[in-house]
């Protein structure tokens, strides 16, 4: 029998009380909010928001400061969870600051809200349908017990994401340097390179099937594609532009200039279509060494020159083809990927490396909050 097997005979033999979370917190208003042009890039206090984010920017103004305490906080549209122990100003709107009562620890009040579903009903009213989600309320002593045991798990997950943030750093800085040359190697336009460049064709989302063509839509490309990939995600019963082996991908529109004109390259070998806002790059140059060097700080600079409209900023043909990236041998290009490639598969890949050890402990974790927050 574990100690919490033993606290809760003896606390609780006859069952554990059910309340709705409104009943154990209370919302707390901030001093004000901050609005994103007042965030500065440092000072000496974090600003949170809604969003996924833990820290969105600093400020110096005292005056908007929410004093140290343990509050568990609320995205009403985004519904986001996080525990702070630390003074904050809030940014934006949708935020609620949660301060538990005495019946029941901040971080035991944060895990149930983790745990429990959260409906999505109307807009702005996240919190009053989350406020009467109930939980279960344990004595105190079973409740430390319960959070040192779920500490520990996400402490692993921390560290496990820690090493891994280090590991893409090392990852990023040899990247940067193995494709970093000297006068010997030349800077070649995308224009130069290319066979062959062109626009996917629209695909819409009611045109997306579970059998069919494999395809790529635009958004894919930053949500769900590295470097390099070879199978599709997505399938279609329609489409006209097609990309295959050895092809790059650009999107095209995106939300920032700093992600604009993400690209990967397809390894696979079906014959697949492209959807729109989707720019194909064919040429003769090894595919994963294109991919790579258009994936450096310096090809980022070159393809964030996009343009904004209407908040959405956009890239082309033309400027793509400006880009400029170092073309050595064919040879050396080769031994540049096999190096890359073993960093890529330890920082990114889903199937092996740190990415899926953390995932592996996360479900981990949330097997056992789950269990443990049943009675």
């Amino acid at each position: 029998m574990t100690k919490l097997d033993r606290l809760i005979a003896e606390l609780c033999p006859d069952g554990v009380n059910y309340v709705t979370l409104g009943n154990v917190c209370s919302t707390l208003t901030p001093p004000k909010k901050l609005v994103k042009k007042q965030y500065q890039d440092t000072g000496l206090f974090p600003i949170i928001d809604q969003g996924q984010n833990f820290v969105v920017g600093y400020t110096d103004d005292d005056k908007a400061i929410v004093k140290q305490d343990d509050y568990v906080v609320f995205g009403e549209h985004t519904r986001e969870i996080k525990f702070v122990n630390f003074a904050f100003a809030q940014g934006a709107d949708g935020l609620k600051i949660l301060k538990a009562k005495p019946e029941i620890l901040p971080k035991y009040l944060y895990y149930c809200f983790c745990n429990a579903k959260i409906e999505n009903r109307g807009y702005n009213r996240h919190w009053t349908v989350a406020r009467e989600i109930k939980i279960p309320l344990p004595p105190l002593e079973i409740q430390r017990e319960i959070v040192r045991i779920l500490d520990n798990f996400t402490e692993l997950t921390a560290e496990l994401t820690a090493e891994l943030t280090a590991r893409k750093k090392q990852y990023e800085y040899y990247r940067n340097e193995l494709l970093t040359f000297g006068d010997d190697v030349p800077m070649v336009a995308l224009g130069e390179i290319a066979t062959d460049m062109y626009r996917g064709s629209g695909i819409k989302r009611d045109e997306v099937t579970e059998t069919g063509t494999p395809c790529v839509r635009y958004g894919e490309i930053y949500t769900t594609y590295n470097i390099w990939f070879n199978k599709c995600v997505s399938y279609t019963q329609s489409g006209t532009k097609t990309f295959e082996h050895g092809d790059i991908l650009f999107a095209i529109t995106g939300e920032s200039v700093e992600e604009i004109a993400k690209s990967c390259v397809y390894m696979g070998y079906d014959k697949c279509f492209a959807g729109g806002d989707i720019v194909v790059m064919k040429h003769n140059q090894n595919p994963k060494y294109i991919a790579y060097a258009l994936s450096t700080t310096n090809a980022q600079i070159q393809k964030s020159k996009g343009r904004v409209k209407s908040k959405v900023v956009h890239s082309s043909i033309p400027a793509l083809r400006e880009i400029a990236i170092p073309v050595p041998s064919l040879e050396e290009q080769e031994r540049i990927v096999s190096i890359l490639d073993r960093f890529d598969v330890l920082t990114t890949d889903i199937s092996s490396g740190l990415p899926a050890e953390i995932a592996a402990r996360q479900k981990q974790y949330e097997y056992y909050r789950g269990k443990l927050l049943t009675f």
